[in-house]
């Protein structure tokens, strides 16, 4: 049986990348002092910007992006796990991958995984977002080994509201997913929760979620509440709307209690699709 703490990191990110990286450095040596042993960070943790021009002027290749070396010593410094939700990173084709690093307490790269589902809406009230525009998809679910014990299966914001992901996940060995995310306040209020909860019911898993909180460049709002979820659904964690951090106990054996429970995992069926729909009468 492992128990571990795990803490989320909320955070209000700006424009520039060097003083998010302090904030974010900050709130992860408090994490550690209150015990945490994974500490996650949010989605977009080097900076949001609005405009696709804004963004491709500011991400940089891995080779030279300053997050990588900060974070990899803050690993080694407070001896802790780390998931940075996610940095941008110059593609050579131009475009930016919205990444996800796992560093271990040694500051080595466990694990990258890239946004796979992008967010490509119109919201009531004119908010609009075209992340393809600006960001290539991965293709590529990932799962790690932890350090501290278990397994991280890792995604990120959007990725949220597709389950076959988790499920994925869950059935090659995950059984704690990770979900940093930049929310929008409006679908944060309607969704964040009950989709959480969800995803930790469905799959017998843990689910840590750190979020950005707050009003961003040009005016753009995130959600907060970071969450830790356990695998029955209980919220163990909830941030609220403020910037700092939230902890829980990570006890593994609590997902082997909730997949014997419910083996939903074991019970997948193959499905044909639907026939064509009959006609209506008289058509």
């Amino acid at each position: 049986m492992t128990r571990f703490t795990a803490a989320c990191v909320q955070l209000n990110v700006g424009t520039e990348i060097e003083p998010n990286l302090r904030e974010a450095g900050a709130l992860v040596r408090r994490a550690r002092d209150a015990g945490a042993e994974l500490i996650a960070t949010p989605e977009n943790t080097g900076f949001i910007v609005q405009g696709r021009e804004a963004i491709l002027q500011r991400a940089l290749p891995e080779e030279t992006h300053p997050g990588l070396p900060f974070f990899a010593d803050l690993a080694r410094e407070t001896g802790a796990t780390l998931l940075i939700g996610s940095l941008g990173i110059k593609l050579a084709d131009g475009k930016v991958a919205n990444r996800s690093y796992l560093f271990a307490p040694s500051g080595e790269i466990l694990a990258r995984y890239d946004k796979i589902h992008m967010f490509d809406v119109d919201l009531a009230g004119g908010e609009r977002y075209r992340e393809s525009a600006t960001f290539d998809p991965g293709d590529q679910a990932v799962v790690a080994p932890l350090p501290a014990g278990g397994v991280l299966g890792l995604t990120v914001c959007y990725d949220l509201r597709f389950a076959y992901l988790y499920r994925t996940l869950a059935q090659a060995g995950a059984n704690i997913l990770s979900v940093p995310a930049a929310f929008t306040r409006k679908t944060g209020q309607a969704h964040w929760h009950v989709l959480l909860r969800a995803r930790a019911i469905e799959t017998g898993s843990f689910v840590i979620a750190p979020a950005q909180t707050g009003t961003h460049d040009k005016g753009r709002q995130t959600y907060g509440h970071s969450l830790i979820v356990a695998p029955w659904g209980e919220v163990l964690a909830d941030a609220g709307e403020e910037v700092g951090i939230v902890t829980a106990e990570i006890d593994l054996a609590r997902v082997e209690e909730a997949r014997n429970a419910v083996p939903a995992l074991r019970h997948d069926r193959r499905v044909a699709p639907p026939r064509a729909p009959l006609r209506a009468a008289g058509e």
